[in-house]
């Protein structure tokens, strides 16, 4: 195992051998704290390629570009590029195959291996003829040796262009993006379970959740492949200790989601603007409620395929597609599709893709108004490139739009609850708080009554955050914020503020008198007294999440007052 640093000392790349015939080159990226802006990051990513030895030499993805120097100084330590035979393109997501024209200019005779999808995004990311060889589910490549390459079709995770490669010789599975995480440290592989897994399972979430029916269909297909002795995934440790754990949590996870009753329908446009990044974050936000999520891709989705989802979905989102280029006919086709297909009783949510050539999005959301589909929140515009609080607010869209659809159902089970017992959980007390953080250009505030302390020393307490909270994305392991707590005989100004709807990215802190804590985050001046916080662990617990906090400074403004204290009658609601 070589670590090789730069002069960046955070950027080193590790190579290490799997088997004898393959090599992981992983390119640790530790000081990354944001994905894709949208999705903040506690412990930096990698970028894992790999390298697989027959009679014949095939590379599985290559790197992002900010490794260019450094990914090839350890490719060349391993064999000369223009040595490889193939290519694998697992999917052409920037992190994986940003490098690709660079190999490619080294090594000209390489073929390049994928999915239909896959070559013709790459035919406009390297913009000059090269060997390709198309794969779907099933296919297979001898690379001599026992190394039978088998291909399985896994689109939409995340990427419309996406496959897994299976080694029949070593049983290792390559997968790119599923079963990864964002995690970056120099083990190779997931010793240390508890380690990886808030990391784990946020990737999912953030990425994984929204495509459930595809992750169990890939898994599906996945399942005559045989024993999978390591998932080779493209971030994060390689999974070797704990194989069967975590692709069973995939499962269960996508199956919990698949077994809700409403689908919302997200199409998006695959490599376009940023239209499959707000798509991320606008299903991030629906799957908060429970509601399942499946993203389309309307440059590749098949007509029949689009037709059956939203003429099923309770709930339309669309991202605006281009008016000229390429797959043009195909997404106009597909947009027509959806709107013979819809109905009155759906919801109705569209956002700017933001690429180079967008439709004039309120034409087209007022044609599916006039059809009847009700508007769950307004048309998501910017007149800028997309950023922190952008993707905040189309996260809050999502979370509104779940919201309208879940609405009658938490009613009902409400009413549900034997009145006695709903009486006596309501006879449970606690203080008034408010929680304010800022990270970024992101920025939040929650009412919270569920407050106790955990713990001496450090001195740390829990707090219990409902999942379809828009603060919720704001309270991640290594997040700050402040716990103001409220004083009694003075809380109702705030409580009234806070407690109000707030609009998707609408300002929590407008008209509120507020100063900026040590962490960055606002204090409230009217509060009794407030706490300086970072989440240390998360808790997964039916409808909310426990976050336990360290408490790292405080201050009282007035001694002798007292919490105010928050008093129910019923414990079904707050």
């Amino acid at each position: 195992m070589v670590a090789t640093p730069v002069k960046t000392k955070r950027l080193t790349v590790q190579v290490a051998d799997l088997t004898a015939d393959i090599t992981a080159i992983r390119s640790l990226d530790w000081d990354r704290d944001r994905f894709d802006i949208e999705f903040g990051l506690q412990n930096g990513t990698t970028y894992n390629s790999y390298l697989i030895r027959g009679e014949k030499i095939a590379l599985v993805d290559t790197s992002h570009e900010k490794f260019r120097q450094l990914y090839f100084d350890s490719l060349n330590g391993l064999i000369n590029p223009q040595e490889i035979d193939y290519l694998i393109i697992s999917h052409t997501e920037p992190d994986h195959s940003g490098l690709v024209k660079d190999l490619l200019q080294l090594a000209p005779n390489i073929t390049v291996v994928g999915s239909k999808v896959a070559i013709q995004f790459l035919e406009n990311l390297v913009h000059h003829p090269f060997q390709r060889q198309l794969v779907k589910n099933g296919d297979q490549l001898d690379l001599g040796n026992g190394h039978i390459l088998e291909f399985v079709n896994a689109p939409n995770l995340h990427w419309p262009d996406t496959i897994f490669t299976y080694d029949h010789g070593s049983g290792i599975l390559f997968t790119c993006d599923a079963f990864g995480m964002h995690y970056c440290s120099d083990d190779l592989y997931d010793e240390q379970l508890s380690a990886i897994e808030p990391d784990y399972r946020f990737y999912y979430e953030c990425l994984m959740a929204p495509n459930a029916r595809s992750v169990l269909a890939a898994m599906k297909r996945m399942e005559p492949l045989g024993n999978i002795n390591l998932v080779a995934n493209g971030h994060g440790p390689v999974l070797k200790h704990n194989v069967t754990e975590l692709l069973t949590r995939y499962r269960d996870w996508s199956q919990a989601q698949t077994k809700a009753e409403k689908t919302v329908a997200v199409f998006y446009i695959s490599d376009y603007g940023y239209s499959d990044r707000l798509c991320q974050s606008i299903a991030k936000g629906i799957t908060k409620t429970g509601l399942a999520v499946e993203t389309l891709d309307l440059k590749s989705a098949d007509p029949q395929e689009v037709k059956e989802l939203a003429s099923s979905a309770v709930g339309i989102v669309i991202g605006t597609p281009p008016v000229s280029g390429i797959n043009t006919q195909e997404i106009t086709g597909n947009l027509g599709t959806i709107l013979a297909s819809v109905n009155p009783k759906q919801y109705l949510g569209m956002f700017e893709s933001k690429g180079d050539d967008d439709e004039s999005i309120l034409p087209l959301f007022n044609k599916f108004r006039e059809v009847g589909l009700t508007k769950a929140f307004d048309p998501i515009r910017s007149a800028e490139t997309p950023n922190e609080s952008l993707y905040q607010r189309c996260e809050e869209a999502g979370t509104d739009m779940g919201q309208l659809l879940t609405q009658e159902v938490k009613v009902k089970q409400r009413k549900s609850l034997d009145t006695d017992l709903d009486k006596a959980i309501g006879r449970i007390s606690g203080g008034l708080y408010i929680i304010t953080t800022k990270k970024g250009d992101r920025s939040g505030a929650m009412v919270a009554s569920w407050v106790t302390q955990a713990s001496f020393d450090p001195p740390g307490f829990t707090v219990a955050v409902a999942k379809d909270r828009a603060i919720e994305s704001l309270m991640q392991v290594g997040d700050q914020f402040i716990l103001n707590i409220l004083e009694e005989g003075n809380y109702q100004t705030l409580m009234k503020h806070f407690l109000k709807r707030f609009g998707p990215g609408e300002d929590r802190f407008a008209g509120v008198n507020t100063r900026t804590a040590n962490n960055g985050s606002p204090i409230l001046a009217d509060a009794l007294a407030y706490l300086e916080c970072e989440v240390a662990s998360r808790m997964e617990c039916a409808d909310h999440w426990i976050v336990y906090n360290k408490v790292t400074d405080g201050r009282v403004s007035k001694p002798d007052s007292l919490t105010a204290v928050h008093h129910r009658k019923v414990g079904n609601y707050y």
